[in-house]
């Protein structure tokens, strides 16, 4: 029988002993609507799937998830393809940057995961092909997953990004060049900032995030259906290349399945236990919220609760 632990004592402890890092690191400053986000704030939220929750600091206050929406996009993308997903995109961990062009074209345009940039292109491409309306599907299909209507795009943040998108455009075309992209790339490109530009609280990523922690049942939310299988693999992919080229050292020190965004979120799960989302905008060189990784270290540390 499972220890009763009290969560909340727990990460109000780890919010005081993670406070020496809070000058540490800077927000993305790369997309020109996150550069005017507050740097000095921070949010935990932790849901337990027996419906206990424990939360501190800017838990409610919404930001832009950015990468951390590929999980939902590759949720829809696996639903709609099943396994003839993986002819497009592969499943191995890249090493290199999140928006690498070297790598894709070695590899003749098949990206190397879901969670890089080039994966999530092609994911986009796919919602694009086989989706009426893309857009309010993707956003309906979040709003349910975290019960919240209220969340959505960020017109500011999309225009943002979409401005000074020409990595993410060259990624494109070179996509387009070896046959992995069937919209056009200014489309395809639209929807994909539209999608990272999804903003949301710590409170609202946990919630959502509690029906992949539910790996032991079948995964059925607002027209997006998986077997049990198939929320396994994305939970795995989520341990092996949830961190952009620091997957590893995520997997070393936290050892749960998560997904980090360059708006500064990291929402990770403990499969048939817990859902846990942190915020603080300052990121490390490789894009993952410095306090975020932090704290998520020391509360599989302090719970000893991780998946090893």
């Amino acid at each position: 029988m499972r220890q009763h632990k009290n969560y909340q004592q727990i990460i109000e402890h780890i919010c005081k002993e993670i406070q020496p890092y809070a000058k540490e690191g800077k927000q993305a400053d790369y997309i020109p609507a996150l550069a005017n986000v507050d740097p000095d704030q921070f949010g935990i939220y932790l849901s337990l799937l027996d419906g206990e929750d424990s939360m501190y600091g800017d838990y409610d206050t919404k930001f832009s998830i950015q990468s951390i929406s590929k999980v939902f996009s590759l949720a829809i993308a696996l639903s709609i393809k099943g396994k003839d997903l993986w002819e497009r995109i592969g499943k191995e961990p890249s090493g290199s940057a999140f928006n690498s062009l070297v790598q894709l074209e070695y590899e003749h345009g098949k990206p190397r995961n879901p969670f890089i940039n080039a994966g999530a292109i092609v994911l986009a491409d796919v919602l694009l092909s086989n989706l009426d309306n893309p857009r309010e599907f993707f956003i309906n299909f979040v709003r349910k997953l975290c019960g919240n209507d209220a969340v959505s795009y960020s017109l500011d943040v999309a225009e943002s990004e979409f401005g000074c998108a020409y990595l993410n455009a060259s990624i494109a075309y070179l996509l387009k060049h070896h046959g992995n992209l069937e919209n056009d790339v200014d489309d395809v490109l639209r929807f994909y900032c539209m999608m990272c530009s999804v903003e949301m609280s710590c409170k609202d990523l946990s919630k959502a995030f509690i029906a992949f922690a539910k790996s032991d049942e079948p995964f059925s939310h607002a027209g997006v259906n998986l077997s049990v299988s198939r929320v396994k693999r994305i939970n795995a992919i989520m341990q092996t290349c949830g961190f952009y080229d620091e997957a590893g050292e995520f997997s070393f020190l936290v050892g749960l399945p998560g997904k980090s965004g360059v708006g500064g979120g990291i929402v990770a799960i403990y499969p048939s236990r817990y859902s846990i989302a942190v915020w603080c905008p300052k990121l490390n060189d490789k894009g993952n919220s410095i306090m975020g990784f932090k704290a998520l270290e020391l509360f599989t540390t302090e719970t000893s609760e991780s998946i090893f």
